[in-house]
């Protein structure tokens, strides 16, 4: 193993230093990029990225970098706004010369900006992308973001062990990629699992009054609905619900995972079960690390987003790690393709592997994530893990 390859929490730098494992000066740059939604119906959620692939970098350049090289994060704008992910990608690839790229947040800027890195052959790594198609568009293209399909069925199986339901209404975001696939995953779990739905209602991004939509479900009598939506919509639609009498359990989507839910819907966000590979109370080591750490540096706790985008970082250097750094920006591309899939990681998110995906065509293409998830549900502005 080539120590000065990895990292190492803070409390061990200054050991790591004096013994010789990390280089004392840096031989040279490498620079990654990223398109997140800072701004935009997406905002919350990019920011919390940034922050998460700051924390990582600053953390491994402190530690020595990869191989004495620094990293540098170039994080621009795409403002939840699929042509501006286009360009973004362009300015970054082609202007900026990054090895990689992380983004963009949502998943269907990924699906219009993607293609963009898969043709120029620079790795795109996203974070929070999680409907289906994503990785199928190349062997470029890389996520660490567990899709729908592969956690919705367990949070279903746990809320509805727990919250005994036999029944449930559906909402979802009809006009957004994510939304949309995360109700093509809650109707497959959900059949899977022999659970009829009552009704299925829908909304658009944007929209603010729900009240017509929650009155045919409350009409319909649900043991819980189940809500495929971004925070912005989401957030309300409990507020709503709760107000005309709604009572039991929402089952969320990945959208959902956020504890923006407790500042947006204050004492209506109890009783929301969500599952991802991150919960804030996980007791890992390597996960108590990043709580800390992150929560220091930016003086709030993190969430799911940033939490996968800190691994990211990780992931990648490991992949750096194995390659001999040229300064040639298109041979260190395809050698950092060809390295990535040979991770494992464990880290603020437990044990990541990557898996291969398959085109349209049934052909090998990009890397989906291999994780277990872990559901929790809020109760008094807190998840709580559940099993």
């Amino acid at each position: 193993m080539n120590t000065r390859a990895f990292f190492a929490p803070r409390n061990l730098i200054a050991a790591l230093v004096l013994a010789g494992a990390l280089s004392s000066a840096f031989a040279a740059d490498i620079k990654l990029g990223a398109a997140e939604a800072l701004s935009g119906a997406a905002g919350q959620y990019g920011q919390s990225i940034r922050n998460g692939l700051q924390q990582a970098v600053d953390e491994i350049n402190a530690a020595g970098g990869v191989k004495g090289n620094k990293l540098v994060l170039l994080v621009e704008d795409e403002q939840t706004k699929k042509e501006q992910a286009i360009d973004v990608f362009k300015k970054l690839i082609f202007q900026d010369k990054v090895i990689a790229l992380f983004g963009p947040t949502l998943s269907s800027s990924a699906q219009a900006a993607d293609p963009v890195a898969q043709a120029a052959k620079v790795v795109v790594f996203g974070t929070s992308n999680t409907a289906d198609g994503i990785t199928s568009i190349g062997d470029y293209v890389f996520r660490n973001s567990v899709t729908e399909a592969d956690v919705l069925p367990e949070t279903i199986r746990v809320a509805s062990n727990h919250a005994k339901v036999k029944k449930v209404a559906i909402i979802y975001g009809s006009d957004d990629v994510f939304t949309k696939s995360g109700y093509d995953a809650f109707k497959k779990a959900l059949a899977d699992s022999n659970i009829p739905v009552t009704t299925t209602e829908t909304f658009a991004k944007g929209d603010v009054d729900f009240k017509a939509q929650l009155t045919k479900i409350k009409a319909s009598n649900p043991d819980a609905v189940v809500l495929s939506a971004l925070i912005a919509e989401g957030a309300p639609i409990m507020v709503q619900a709760r107000q005309i009498g709604i009572d039991v359990p929402f089952i969320g989507g990945n959208g959902m995972n956020s504890a923006k839910i407790f500042d947006l819907a204050k004492e209506k966000s109890d009783n929301l079960w969500v599952g991802s590979p991150w919960a804030l109370g996980s007791q890992t080591k390597e996960n108590q690390h990043f709580v800390v750490s992150y929560t220091q540096k930016y003086k709030s706790p993190p969430d799911q987003f940033a939490a996968q985008a800190f691994d990211a970082v990780f992931v990648t250097a490991q992949a750096l790690g194995k390659i001999k750094i040229t300064g040639n920006v298109e041979v260190d591309r395809k050698a950092l393709r060809d390295a990535l899939p040979t991770v494992t990681w464990t880290g603020a998110t437990g044990a990541f592997t990557f898996k291969q995906a398959m085109d349209k065509a049934g052909k090998p293409a990009g890397y989906d994530a291999k994780q277990a998830a872990i559901v929790s549900v809020t109760k008094a502005g807190k998840y709580s893990i559940e099993q």
